[in-house]
């Protein structure tokens, strides 16, 4: 995975696999490998799955000609409330979007290591 910064503030992590290296064929196969981790993890809740692109298509947004899918499993690992200001990097996110080749997989870096460690992990064995 690559971490870089996105718009000059946000770090981020990110990973693009070509579909013949992955395990799975669909994001709702992917989406359920995150959701069995995600009920594993002590720590970890499971929220929900955001359709980005639904929504986006709803809205007649634009979208990027390439892209066939898009949607956000939102989870929280939150086991302690120590400050406010924490709340702001609750929930978290792994973005999954399909191109017509390829999965693209990103998430924002969170202020734990081994919360990042974990969902690094977890993409890594989306690798076939």
């Amino acid at each position: 995975m690559t971490r870089s910064i996105l718009l000059d503030t946000h770090p981020m992590y990110a990973i693009k696999f070509l579909k013949s290296e992955m395990k799975f064929s669909e994001i709702s196969q992917i989406i359920e490998h995150f959701k069995t981790k995600i009920q594993e993890n002590p720590e970890a809740v499971f929220i929900t799955v955001f359709d980005h692109y639904a929504h986006t298509k709803s809205l007649n947004g634009t979208i990027r000609e390439d892209i066939l899918d898009a949607k956000n499993l939102l989870f929280c690992f939150g086991h302690g409330i120590k400050n406010v200001e924490i709340l702001a990097f609750r929930p978290k996110s792994i973005a999954i979007c399909e191109l017509e080749d390829s999965f693209v997989l990103e998430f924002l870096e969170t202020p734990r290591p081994e919360v990042n460690a974990w969902m690094q992990s977890w993409i890594k064995e989306l690798r076939a």
